[in-house]
């Protein structure tokens, strides 16, 4: 199996000491700011985002975690036994300028099934999207708000992202 490394965890650290940068610039009268990441690797970088903006914004920045599997219009093509985790979002949604925080995105389903997720829990003021990686590939009108990387990646390839525990990266893996 071949595979390049985009990202080593330097970059990834940078990247996102960019995009929090770049959320508190577009987001300095936002009375309250709430980041969720979207399950799994969006958690992570949920919480480390949260804490580089913690650093500098003066307000509270809520949090919460989002599982997004039983909204996804493809649940059943991708496995007949989802894998549910836990969806945590203990503050008021309505009238929040919420932050979805995902690792990579291509098709735009899964962000598509995270908007409809959140909906369920209220009304927030405004839905922006940050992502650690943007491949290209929408099949739907969305895009990110702050990324991390662009990278052209072929279809038969994909991108993973490695966080938590070990080593840190980024990399491209072809399909055998």
């Amino acid at each position: 199996m071949n595979q390049r490394i985009l990202m080593r965890e330097h970059d990834i650290d940078l990247a996102l000491q960019r995009i929090a940068l770049q959320i508190l610039e577009n987001n300095s009268a936002a009375g309250r700011l709430a980041l969720v990441g979207i399950h799994t690797c969006g958690v992570f970088l949920a919480q480390r985002l949260r804490t580089i903006i913690g650093e500098h914004f003066s307000h509270r920045v809520d949090y919460g975690t989002l599982d997004i599997n039983l909204y996804r219009d493809d649940w059943s093509l991708v496995s007949q036994n989802p894998v549910v985790r836990t969806t945590d979002i203990a503050f008021e949604v309505d009238g929040a300028h919420l932050l979805l925080v995902d690792d990579v995105i291509f098709t735009g389903r899964t962000i598509r099934a995270a908007m409809d997720a959140i909906m369920d829990y209220g009304r927030p003021k405004t839905v922006q999207l940050a992502v650690l990686a943007d491949r290209g590939g929408r099949e739907l009108p969305i895009q990110p708000d702050y990324t991390g990387l662009r990278a052209a990646i072929l279809p038969d390839e994909r991108i993973t992202v490695r966080l938590g525990g070990g080593e840190e990266n980024v990399v491209v893996i072809e399909s055998e």
